[in-house]
């Protein structure tokens, strides 16, 4: 295979060569990718002259599948940098599975293209949203991690506090030193967040997003919701449901 695979790859060299095409060079391949985990907006200008080049690779005959391929070469590539500047990974991971998904679904080279500006926008204002944000201490950024990772299940501070080896008193008062809000507060605001978004974008019932994210009861889900949205559940996704884009 490996034999196989050489000649292959030493004969499209040849090709390439006959036609005077070449692939961009590396250095200026990763710019826009150096750009974006800085949070810096030329990414997205970047980005679109690299498209626009000739310079892209050929992944199919067919235009759409090779821009859709393209595409989805870029947005794991833009997961990973937007990560190293900061950005939360498991947002980046799941913000990168709607991207392919609406890469999936696109119908022309023209809104595929469009899609590769969009994301590269929306990781490096992720980017640069990260750095503005408050630097932590080891112990909160790994009960931060945790707490987003077990929304759906009971957390305990008690369960936190040997888990970053502190005493329960401390944690709660560096947390709240650090973040600016309670354990307690910090747990329901992500909550709600993640409530939020299954509102806008997932199929899930409202009584099952109360239960996947761990509420006693939907009456209790729904008056913590209010709370912070300042109308019902119900009538949150009867607004937004699947009709607001990636690019706040």
């Amino acid at each position: 295979m490996k034999e196989t695979m050489d000649k292959q790859v030493a004969y499209l060299e040849y090709l390439n060569r006959e036609n005077s095409f070449h692939h961009h060079r590396y250095d200026d391949d990763m710019r826009k990718f150096e750009l974006l985990k800085n949070g810096d907006m030329r990414s997205v200008e970047e980005a679109g002259r690299n498209m626009r080049s000739g310079e892209v690779g050929h992944l199919s005959d067919d235009p759409i599948k090779n821009m859709l391929y393209l595409n989805i070469c870029h947005v794991t590539l833009c997961t990973r940098f937007a990560i190293e500047g900061g950005m939360d990974a498991e947002k980046a991971y799941n913000a990168s599975d709607l991207f392919i998904q609406h890469c999936d679904k696109a119908k022309s080279v023209e809104e595929l293209y469009d899609l590769h500006l969009e994301m590269t926008e929306y990781f490096t204002k992720q980017a640069a949203a990260a750095k503005k944000a408050s630097v932590y201490s080891k112990q909160i950024v790994l009960c931060i991690d945790y707490i987003q990772r077990h929304l759906h299940e009971a957390i305990v501070v008690r369960e936190l506090a040997q888990m970053v080896g502190l005493n329960e008193s401390y944690l709660s008062v560096l947390f709240r030193r650090e973040t600016g809000v309670t354990l307690t507060e910090y747990v329901i605001l992500k909550r709600m967040e993640a409530a939020e978004n299954m509102l806008k974008y997932s199929d899930f019932t409202l009584s099952e997003i109360s239960d996947i994210l761990h509420f006693a009861s939907y009456s209790h889900f729904a008056r913590t919701f209010r709370k912070y949205y300042d109308t019902s559940p119900k009538r949150y996704r009867d607004s937004h449901y699947r009709t607001t884009v990636m690019t706040e």
